[in-house]
């Protein structure tokens, strides 16, 4: 019986990609190391005021990020974007090189 109450429920229009897809983050920085094969690990820098004092100062972070060629090299700055996860530390992608 729970078949045929199925079967007589229409299904909705699949929803187009724009619509289910959310945004992605992008983050740009240099990368600090190439050596592992098809994962860079790329440095970002963010200014933000120090929560006591008020003064600006350099907040960094480290990413790690895909890859596919082997483009990157150390001392590039690269664009890289936020994506599904690849590996234990590697959440990111790398979208194109800014400059070499």
């Amino acid at each position: 019986m729970a078949e045929q109450d199925d079967q007589a429920l229409p299904k909705p229009p699949p929803l187009p990609a724009s619509v289910t897809r959310g945004s992605r983050k992008t983050r740009t920085g240099e990368v600090i190391s190439s050596s592992m094969n098809k994962t860079i690990v790329v440095r970002t820098v963010t200014r933000v005021p120090h929560p006591k004092f008020g003064k600006i100062v350099n907040q960094m972070k480290k990413f790690y990020a895909h890859d596919e060629e082997s483009k990157a090299k150390t001392g590039d700055t690269v664009r890289i974007m936020e994506t599904r996860p690849l590996s234990k530390l590697k959440r990111w992608r790398l979208v194109e090189v800014v400059q070499k």
